[in-house]
């Protein structure tokens, strides 16, 4: 049966494979993450992890270059990290935003009377300086679904979008 094969270099970070759960560690921390899929199977030959696909039909090409993608984004992630920026906007009432721990508590969002509250599930730093809130850390998957959690918070509906454009709105990625 013909295999295909994929490798990433590691440079400046390690990995380690156990089963179906692969580690990275970097200058930053580390990150894990579980493979389900059967038919990939990932190995480690000194620098370089070796992705490869059992079956060559179209799906399971498609998940093994998915891996791929994951364990760039790892490695990337505990040399880097990421950092996603949010911009407060408020046009009609000024919104007062501040940070209690794990939890973002917006007040005075469009006049309401209770704060919203936005519980950060994952381990992210989040910060506010001014206008802007900037959420970082190393998995790129729980620092943008925390980011996208928090542009939720202050969803408008009932509303003409044109006229109430107040919210919290993800400005860049990176």
């Amino acid at each position: 049966m013909k295999t295909i094969e994929r490798k990433i270099e590691l440079e400046g970070v390690k990995a380690e494979i156990e089963g179906n759960l692969i580690r990275i560690t970097g200058p930053k921390g580390t990150v894990e993450r579980k493979i389900t899929d059967k038919s990939i199977k990932i190995s480690k030959e000194d620098n370089v992890i070796i992705i490869t696909a059992m079956n060559p039909k179209r799906k399971c090409k498609r998940m093994m270059e998915t891996m791929r993608a994951h364990i760039k984004n790892m490695i990337k992630g505990v040399k880097e990290g990421y950092e996603y920026k949010l911009k407060i906007c408020s046009t009609h009432f000024p919104i007062n935003v501040s940070i209690s721990g794990k939890d973002v508590i917006i007040k005075n969002f469009l006049g309401e009377k209770h704060p919203r509250v936005c519980k950060i599930k994952y381990d992210v730093d989040v910060k506010l300086e001014k206008d802007f809130i900037i959420i970082s850390g190393i998995d790129k998957e729980k620092v943008g679904q925390a980011a996208a959690d928090l542009e939720q918070t202050t969803r408008i509906t009932n509303r003409d979008r044109r006229v109430f454009m107040d919210g919290i709105y993800i400005v860049s990625k990176g």
